[in-house]
């Protein structure tokens, strides 16, 4: 009987190290960039999209349409930070639960921008529209020209983001709970824009 017990107890401890393991796998930062190409990306439209000094750029082309780079991976729940800097117009954005009909997207983006036009915000492409907008106040934690850190943080029907250290919205919306997808950024239409970004790395919750 004793024996059985011993054998029991060694089950249960063996299956708690292997779940912890399996929990701390999961939890581990991985990078999305490997500054050098766009592998593990896919590119959507004809927006430039390439490696420059260890440094992802996007860039208007000659037809000054959206253009998108995916993650080929799809998330649901995960913490991601990247750092960006805004050239010229600067106008992009960071989708998740992203899925793609060419250049058409449906998914949700965390808005880069300009000063003045919700960096941070969250916006539901091709659906509702504007979901919410930071305060004007937070505003100031963007530096326009300068390299900014973005986190997005999405857990069941709950996504945070932060510029810099400054929270700058929670939104609780069953819609975004409901589906996975990629992570994408973007690059608005109308020309004149260019961002770089680095430092990508996600960690799935």
């Amino acid at each position: 009987m004793r024996k059985i017990f011993q054998i029991a107890l060694l089950a249960i401890v063996c299956i708690s190290f292997s779940a912890q393991a399996q929990s701390g796998k999961k939890s581990k930062w991985q990078k999305l960039f490997n500054q050098k190409d766009l592998s593990g990306w896919k590119v959507y439209g004809t927006e430039k999209w390439y490696v420059e000094n260890g440094e992802l750029i996007c860039e208007s082309g000659p037809d000054k349409e959206y253009g998108y780079l995916g993650t080929e991976k799809k998330y649901k729940d995960f913490e991601l930070t990247l750092d960006f800097k805004q050239e010229a117009d600067g106008n992009s954005g960071v989708f998740f639960h992203s899925s793609f009909e060419g250049t058409k997207v449906a998914g949700w983006q965390a808005e880069v921008a300009p000063p003045g036009h919700w960096t941070g915000g969250i916006y539901e492409s091709y659906g509702r529209g504007w979901l919410i907008k930071p305060t004007d106040d937070k505003d100031k934690a963007l530096k326009m020209g300068e390299w900014n850190t973005m986190k997005v943080k999405v857990k069941d029907n709950t996504v945070t983001t932060w510029i810099n250290g400054q929270e700058m919205i929670t939104l609780t919306d069953d819609k975004i709970g409901s589906i996975d997808g990629s992570i994408a950024l973007q690059i608005h239409s109308g020309g004149g824009i260019k961002v770089r970004w680095k430092n990508i790395k996600v960690m799935q919750l």
